[in-house]
């Protein structure tokens, strides 16, 4: 069992924005649309859409609303959205990975370099934090759901799991990105629903920052966030108990 620093650097921010209800939905909308156009539009043989449409249930987006994405995606005259990465670094140091799905990639690089320059960081070239980031494989399932967690920790770690974290009500399991479908397909098997599946880049790296360069650091991610183009946002800040403190108060 790891410690739990990896899975507050990826949730810590999710109340923020899932209380952005229509932002949220907008993002779902286009991670099903991009999984419909590189898998096609069955789930059964697309463990990316099925994911894609794992989160949209646990974020409580109407059925319909998912059945027409779907639909729209695999029609002719779907929007052909490109996904690309921006990697930098914010105040401090600190190592900000981006991901986007846009249909116009131009005001998607002037809108991430202008919230980059804003905020004091500034972007980098590619693969400047391939040393930082590594992208795995990421479940989370409500520990209410599971009779044994132990038993379910061999069967997930035949199936590919390579660490698994039990906090706060909730299991956290990561894998390699390649056994991503094995442990999907394992949760499945064993009737546990995902409140959230997909591939996270995790830092293996972490940096200790000043609660002033925390505040600004949470604006340059907030902006970044707020941007339609922009799906998802990670860095590499160590999460402590003060700037927890912080963000509440």
């Amino acid at each position: 069992m790891a410690g739990h620093s990896k899975w507050k650097n990826i949730q810590h921010r999710k109340g923020a924005v899932d209380a952005k209800r229509g932002k949220l939905f907008t993002k779902l909308i286009k991670e099903i649309s991009v999984a419909v156009k590189t898998g096609g539009d069955d789930p059964d043989s697309n463990p990316r859409l099925r994911a894609a449409i794992q989160n949209a249930k646990a974020a409580n987006m109407p059925k319909d609303n998912i059945e027409r994405a779907i639909k729209k995606a695999s029609g002719a005259d779907g929007n052909e959205l490109i996904e690309t990465t921006f990697e930098g670094y914010g105040p401090e140091g600190v190592a900000i990975f981006v991901e986007c799905a846009t249909d116009n990639n131009t005001r998607t690089v002037a809108n991430v370099r202008s919230a980059f320059n804003k905020m004091g960081g500034s972007l980098g070239k590619d693969g400047c934090l391939q040393f930082i980031f590594n992208r795995q494989a990421v479940f989370t399932v409500s520990e209410e759901d599971v009779e044994d967690v132990e038993e379910l920790q061999l069967e997930l770690i035949d199936a590919g799991a390579e660490e698994i974290e039990v906090e706060d009500g909730f299991i956290t399991i990561y894998g390699a990105m390649e056994d991503f479908g094995n442990i999907q397909s394992k949760l499945e098997e064993l009737s546990l629903e995902a409140k959230e599946a997909g591939l996270q880049r995790i830092p293996s790296l972490s940096k200790e920052v000043s609660p002033e360069g925390f505040g600004t650091l949470m604006k340059l991610i907030d902006r970044l966030e707020d941007d339609d183009d922009v799906q998802k946002v990670y860095h590499n800040i160590e999460f402590t108990d003060e700037l927890a403190a912080q963000m509440e108060g």
